[in-house]
């Protein structure tokens, strides 16, 4: 019994087909186990969560998140806000710092440098519009002096970020982001 060659030819467009689709599911199912972690996983590999962990100076290829600037020293802060605010809190002795609040997707939310705080110290709170009602209620007695920040998004990143005018002030720089709080109100 042979086949006719317009039934091969359908047969063979099938099993085409049919490969085509195996191959497609595959590669979507294997595309989360190829794909790089987001800066947000990248920054746990540094220290615990609502602390600030100074993360390695910027050298080529090797990085600790894309686009760092060599000519400055950076701490980051991995932070849940199911957990309460956050208050940032530090002071950094150089001309320029900056810290950068990122969601979970690396996205940025806020952005600010000392120049625009019009202050050398950085007193920064971030909460979520439910916990700012709260807060509300009850008022810290220095709510006036922070920069307050509400999201809605639950997890992030703070990434905070000194400019290192010379190597001699390296050290004092690097005591500074040690130094700097990203914890609790109270």
């Amino acid at each position: 019994m042979t086949l006719s060659p317009r039934f091969s030819m359908t047969l063979g467009a099938c099993a085409t087909v049919f490969l085509a689709v195996i191959i497609h599911v595959l590669v979507v199912f294997g595309v989360p186990l190829n794909v790089q972690h987001s800066a947000y996983d990248n920054i746990s590999e540094y220290g615990p969560d609502r602390q600030f962990n100074l993360l390695p100076d910027v050298r080529p290829q090797q990085e600790a998140l894309p686009d760092l600037d060599p000519s400055m020293k950076h701490a980051a802060c991995r932070f849940q806000l199911v957990d309460g605010p956050v208050l940032f809190d530090a002071g950094i002795p150089t001309s320029f710092w900056s810290i950068g609040l990122f969601n979970s997707a690396g996205e940025t939310l806020y952005s600010l440098n000392n120049r625009t705080a019009g202050a050398d110290r950085l007193s920064m709170l971030v909460l979520t519009p439910s916990q700012l009602s709260i807060l509300r209620e009850n008022p810290p007695e220095n709510l006036e002096d922070l920069i307050v920040i509400e999201t809605e998004e639950i997890s992030g990143f703070a990434l905070l970020r000194a400019h290192v005018p010379h190597p001699s002030k390296a050290n004092a720089i690097d005591l500074a982001l040690k130094s700097a709080t990203c914890g609790t109100i109270g």
